[in-house]
């Protein structure tokens, strides 16, 4: 090693010892002394107490969502895509007509694709028409004109119309949540309370908290039809029961 490396290298050693001398080491690691300080965590624990908390609150939907379509198939594209148009002009008028706003209605699919066979004589594909498929998504907001609304649908569609499904949901989570919520932080300080009641230890506030809340998506279901169109009864409807859950995590100091 070249000499004039092998001094300065000696120097910087020099130099540490002398810093650690005057500044000191205690027990835990760390260098302490005049106006110097270095502290540093060597446990990587959590300290306190940790605990979750659950709330669930049960809501009555107020919102049904209904997906609704058509379909037509003919000769050619053009043909297809007329009378699949002229059944859903009829659908969304009937949508309207309902009750339901125009916001409230939005496409969620359209396609259309040719309708084909295989010719085993002639080992090759044979096209045999076109199909076209439109549908909407639309929110009823009186649930208690589910079903009218969809027998509208049916009648004003015809044999074209597919109903595909129904769900139901809460058009405004946010009380629930705030009902939820009272009651996951209640759960956490109960749990915390006794957890420190059983290690005898003093129970401090809060340092802590986190939530993460859960509102059940629209839960859908199939709507069954016959084949000769919209029936007598008007199609019966039940929204049921929804949960809204929170959970939250907390950390508590403790003496």
């Amino acid at each position: 090693m070249n000499r004039k490396w092998i001094v300065i290298a000696g120097a910087v050693v020099i130099l540490l010892a002398v810093v650690v001398g005057l500044v000191g080491c205690d027990t835990e690691g760390a260098l302490s002394g005049g106006t110097l300080e270095i502290k540093g965590n060597l446990n990587g624990q959590q300290e306190g107490i940790w605990v979750n908390g659950e709330g669930k609150v049960t809501a009555v939907p107020d919102v049904a969502i209904l997906s609704v379509g058509v379909e037509a198939q003919a000769a050619s594209v053009a043909d297809a895509q007329s009378q699949a148009n002229t059944a859903m002009d009829k659908v969304m008028t009937a949508l309207k007509n309902g009750g339901v706003a125009t916001k409230d209605i939005q496409t969620q699919y359209f396609n259309i694709q040719k309708v084909s066979r295989w010719d085993n004589d002639k080992q090759q594909e044979i096209v045999i028409g076109y199909r076209a498929t439109n549908t909407v998504t639309a929110k009823i907001r009186d649930i208690n004109k589910a079903g009218t609304v969809i027998d509208a649908v049916v009648a004003a569609g015809g044999d074209l119309t597919r109903i595909n499904s129904i769900g139901f949901t809460v058009d405004d989570p946010a009380p629930y949540q705030e009902q939820a919520r009272e009651k996951a932080v209640a759960d956490a300080a109960s749990k915390a309370k006794q957890l420190a009641d059983a290690a005898k230890v003093k129970l401090g506030k809060p340092l802590y908290i986190t939530e993460s809340s859960y509102v059940p998506s629209p839960i859908y279901r199939d709507v069954a039809l016959k084949a000769e169109g919209a029936p007598s009864v008007e199609t019966p409807i039940s929204a049921g029961e929804m949960e809204i859950t929170v959970n939250v995590q907390m950390a508590y100091d403790i003496d």
